[in-house]
């Protein structure tokens, strides 16, 4: 049972979550006080007070700005899992006030972060009366929600997930390349040419968890080589970005999770000597082959509205 008295004294603000996650997405305190709406000296003082609770220095803070820490990356993933309970709270109070019919989706994190916000907005436009319960997770965890029924999945994993448990349809929606990224200031990043693959498994990169389809199709595409020991293992793509870009060591990420760090300077992608992983990016569901018209539709609308990069 919740011991409700430590929690009220030990838990941080979850507005101070949000601040520390928007600084770290948007590169900045001040670009994530941007992003908020809010005072870069409020943004500040809410950072400061969270290492506080803490216990803990989340940046490095210079004449330049503020860069995370590697302990800051860790606790930026972990805040993250804690907004995602949050949201799923108020999700499920505002469920509480709909009618209509409502469709049940599970998305692994690229999917979740890149692409399906511009489906469920164009899934607004067209079905105004259809709610939608969302789910974000690694591509085994989607896997074990779609098996349980009565749920839509997009995953990123090079089949479907065994953790579905049985019998599943499945559509190709659209297809994904990953790349190998570093910071900027990495010996990598000057090399003029390709990494040999040999080099790439032996030095520890930034990881996705056990059970992300990002993670399993590397691993699949270097199944002849011994990987070095993780030097970070963390949940989202977002997390491990951040601890890129802090200087944790290189990771492989999906092109549309770095696409947009890369284009501004702060990440670079390099080349691998004869590595090329691309991947399907597919939806699964359980029951009858031919899905309800609130999932045909979505199906439809992820077809049509995925990035022409990534097809």
């Amino acid at each position: 049972m919740t011991d409700l008295r430590a929690a009220w004294r030990r838990n941080p603000s979850v507005s101070d979550l949000i601040v520390l996650v928007a600084a770290a997405e948007q590169g900045g305190v001040s670009a994530g006080a941007r992003e908020l709406g809010i005072a870069q000296p409020n943004a500040s003082r809410a950072l400061r007070r969270l290492e506080h609770h803490l216990g803990l220095a989340l940046f490095v803070r210079s004449t330049r700005g503020a860069v995370l820490t590697q302990d800051g990356a860790v606790v930026v993933d972990w805040a993250r899992q804690v907004l995602d309970a949050n949201r799923r709270l108020l999700d499920g109070v505002a469920a509480l006030t709909r009618t209509g019919a409502t469709l049940r989706i599970a998305a692994s994190h690229t999917i979740a972060e890149d692409l399906l916000p511009r489906w469920l907005a164009a899934l607004r436009a067209e079905h105004p009366d259809v709610a939608v319960e969302l789910t974000v997770g690694n591509s085994a965890q989607v896997g074990r929600l779609v098996g349980g029924g009565g749920v839509l999945g997009f995953v990123e994993s090079p089949q479907v997930p065994s953790t579905i448990g049985g019998p599943a349809h499945s559509r190709t929606v659209s297809t994904d390349r990953l790349v190998v990224v570093v910071a900027p200031d990495h010996d990598w990043a000057r090399r003029t040419r390709p990494i040999p693959r040999e080099e790439l498994a032996a030095t520890p990169l930034v990881v996705r968890e056990a059970g992300s389809g990002t993670r399993i199709s590397f691993e699949q595409a270097m199944a002849g080589f011994a990987l070095a020991k993780p030097a970070l293992e963390l949940v989202g793509n977002a997390a491990v970005r951040v601890a890129v870009m802090a200087g944790a060591g290189p990771a492989v990420l999906s092109e549309l999770a770095v696409h947009t760090a890369v284009a501004a300077g702060e990440l670079r992608a390099v080349m691998v000597d004869e590595l090329v992983i691309e991947r399907p990016l597919r939806a699964v569901w359980v029951g009858e082959e031919a899905p309800a018209p609130a999932l045909r539709s979505m199906l439809e609308i992820a077809a049509r509205r995925s990035p022409a990069g990534t097809r």
